[in-house]
């Protein structure tokens, strides 16, 4: 049998281990599909259906208008009337409420007189970020009534407005991040998954030894073990690339050929990585808390759940050898705001790089596992 056709059969094989087993075929599909839609409705840093006190010492026209918008807002989810200051204590202690409105005596005298009129915000440090979210929707609010929010601390009115133009995504829909996001981690985890198994299972199963002395070469072992998880992770980036537009109204304004280009090496590089894990692991057990072991990082590191620019400088320096972060700008950019090929290629460039060191560090280890 010539080369090709012992890779062939290696690869049939190999996909025979994944498929062959109906739970095995159901979670190829299912799970990504279902994180896709709880990803899509869980990881999200909207604050939504928040409660907010008022505290509402003047009772004029101006906040009235002001209270009415505020409990018109889509965000708000139900105000509570705060009679006294000690109750406005009581109802943050206790996070009745993410924060109090508090308007004094002369608010609607100060709109009606184009004076400058102030509203003091009090929120819930312990809620800091859900705090920082709510006091912009409160601040638009404001200003639609003529008024500046001023916090706690604070009694300085802001001295002018900003006029804010969003590009790419002009409602700031979280949904039009999230979902180019969940391509890259949702395609690795599915990648690793398979990966990780294969020498393990090997091992386990006690077939080992019997690859070992087949014909086959040790570069054809490589290859037939690691295609089954490239074509499982392409037919997963191939999926949200259909349901993602389509389902969830995210648009895909670049070019596909780049970002199958760019998957291609993402999802060697992520493979490379798997193998390793793989040949090190001694059961099936051991590569697969092994996986966690390196999906977590990974996912930390690549800029989803916090900002690449907020990390210290020392840890930047160790997600440039995460291809999660990579290819998470890649398939942001290529989705919102057709990413030229040349912005494309600064960010492949490292994940080549990956893809080599992680494929020759799988093919050294696993050289020394067979002799």
């Amino acid at each position: 049998m010539s080369g090709g056709g012992r890779i062939l059969a290696m690869i049939v094989k190999e996909l025979w281990a994944v498929l062959r087993d109906p739970r095995g075929r159901i979670t190829l599909i299912i799970p990504p599909l279902l994180q896709l839609v709880l990803f899509s409705a869980a990881a999200t840093l909207e604050v939504k259906n928040v409660t907010i006190g008022v505290y509402d010492r003047d009772g004029g026209p101006a906040a009235t208008e002001f209270i009415n918008q505020l409990a018109g807002s889509p965000n708000v989810q139900r105000l509570i009337r705060i009679e006294s200051p000690d109750a406005l204590r009581r109802a943050i202690d206790d996070q009745r409420a993410i924060g109090v409105l508090v308007f004094d005596q002369r608010f609607s005298s100060d709109v009606a007189a184009h004076r400058p009129a102030q509203v003091q915000a009090i929120f819930d440090g312990r809620r800091s970020n859900a705090a920082q979210i709510t006091a912009s929707y409160i601040d638009q609010i404001a200003a639609s009534v003529g008024a500046v929010v001023r916090p706690a601390a604070s009694r300085t009115p802001p001295p002018g407005r900003v006029l804010v133009s969003n590009w790419f995504n002009p409602n700031l829909d979280y949904l039009w991040f999230i979902m180019p996001s969940l391509v890259a981690i949702i395609c690795a985890i599915s990648a690793l998954s398979v990966i990780v198994q294969s020498v393990a299972r090997e091992r386990e199963l006690g077939t080992f030894d019997q690859l070992m002395v087949s014909p086959l070469r040790l570069h054809e072992i490589l290859i037939g073990k690691m295609t089954p998880p490239f074509l499982i992770g392409m037919f997963n980036g191939t999926l949200y690339l259909i349901v993602i537009p389509v389902f969830f109204g995210v648009p895909m304004t670049g070019s596909i050929l780049l970002f199958y280009a760019a998957l291609t090496f993402f999802l060697l590089a992520v493979i490379g990585i798997g193998m390793v894990v793989s040949t090190i692991s001694q059961s099936q057990q051991q590569a697969f808390l092994g996986m966690f072991l390196v999906t977590v990082p990974m996912t930390l590191l690549s800029g989803f759940t916090s900002p690449y620019e907020n990390m210290p400088r020392w840890l930047q320096i160790i997600a440039e050898a995460n291809p999660q972060k990579h290819f998470l700008i890649i398939a942001e950019g290529l989705f919102l705001k057709a990413m030229p090929l040349a912005d494309v290629f600064a960010n492949s460039w490292p994940l080549m790089v990956i893809a080599a060191v992680t494929l020759t560090a799988a093919t050294l280890q696993f050289r020394s596992r067979v002799e």
